[in-house]
């Protein structure tokens, strides 16, 4: 797993999203569903944290604060080209929060109209073909707009080859399974066509104005004006590349400077306490003087006292 999230969720989920989907396998209507699932492909162009960050704002576009919800962000190898092959997995609940607290059990309860109070929360079905279109059409657009902020070329499109008006076979999903009982010949090929289709793909998208049009000035200028906005966009990457390796050199520089600031507080720490352990060790010492110089004074009294004692011609004793 790459990344996860959730939100949304009532209190009594909210530390563990896990006793959210549980109770609405247990609590939510026989012939309701319990969950929504989108399952969306990613950029192989963006980071784990751009994906991410993706991902939120999908989320926040298509359930706002309306839904409970759950996702993951997986990354395995794809088995055919090794590359990297993220994806998401975006879990939500069709029923409508509204602010009035509910038990698990009460939660996924029919919704009452007239009391909601007293029922479940409103469901909001997604399971219609406008609502899958619109789905896919957000999806696309998000991914295009986080895309284009990067200064990546690549775009999605949520369309068919069909309604793109592009000649060519959708490909089938083949799976670790199949992959791994395919030969290196037959992979090879398999390669060797996706990549050709996409050229292919390329081409068709190149002429299609011209190709319906008919135009051959208006295509130029179309054609000028893709080449104008690629190498703009090529400009904007380079420059963001830029700003960034710009702000990694000032967080290392700034990184250095702690460090070295860390380095100067411990020294002078280390001279700190040196230097009252010098003054301890001075104070010490005066102490022993003046205890040597006192004990020296009173063995002096005492042998004026004995001498005093024996010019008297009295006997003094220690």
């Amino acid at each position: 797993m790459e990344s996860q999230g959730q939100g949304n969720m009532p209190a009594w989920a909210q530390a563990d999203p896990q006793k959210f989907w549980e109770a609405s396998d247990e609590f939510e209507r026989a012939n309701g569903s319990s969950y929504r699932e989108i399952v969306i492909a990613l950029p192989r162009e963006l980071n784990p944290k751009q994906r991410a960050d993706l991902i939120n704002d999908l989320v926040a576009q298509q359930l706002g604060t309306r839904h409970a919800y759950q996702w993951a962000i997986h990354n395995p190898k794809a088995k055919l080209d090794g590359g990297e092959q993220p994806h998401a997995h975006i879990m939500y609940s069709e029923r409508v929060l509204d602010g009035i607290e509910r038990d698990p059990a009460q939660y996924f309860k029919r919704y009452n109209a007239k009391e909601p109070a007293k029922g479940g929360c409103r469901k909001d079905s997604a399971g219609t073909a406008e609502r899958l279109e619109a789905t896919r059409k957000l999806c696309a657009d998000v991914q295009n707009e986080h895309l284009k902020h990067y200064g990546h070329a690549a775009r999605v499109d949520h369309r068919s080859y069909k309604e793109r008006g592009i000649d060519r076979i959708p490909e089938q999903h083949l799976g670790p399974v199949k992959v791994k009982r395919m030969s290196d010949d037959d992979m090879a090929a398999l390669l060797e066509n996706r990549n050709a289709q996409s050229e292919q793909t390329q081409a068709q998208q190149e002429v299609s104005f011209l190709d319906l049009s008919g135009d051959i000035a208006a295509a130029k200028v179309f054609r000028d004006k893709q080449k104008q906005d690629k190498e703009r966009e090529e400009l904007g990457r380079q420059g963001r590349l830029l700003v960034n390796d710009a702000r990694d050199d000032i967080h290392e520089l700034l990184k250095e400077y702690r460090q070295q600031e860390q380095e100067k507080e411990q020294i002078r720490q280390e001279v700190k306490k040196a230097a009252e352990l010098e003054r301890e060790r001075r104070r010490q010492a005066e102490e022993q003087r003046i205890q040597r110089e006192q004990e020296i004074q009173r063995e002096q009294e005492r042998q004026q006292r004995y001498s005093r004692g024996r010019s008297r011609g009295h006997g003094y004793s220690r």
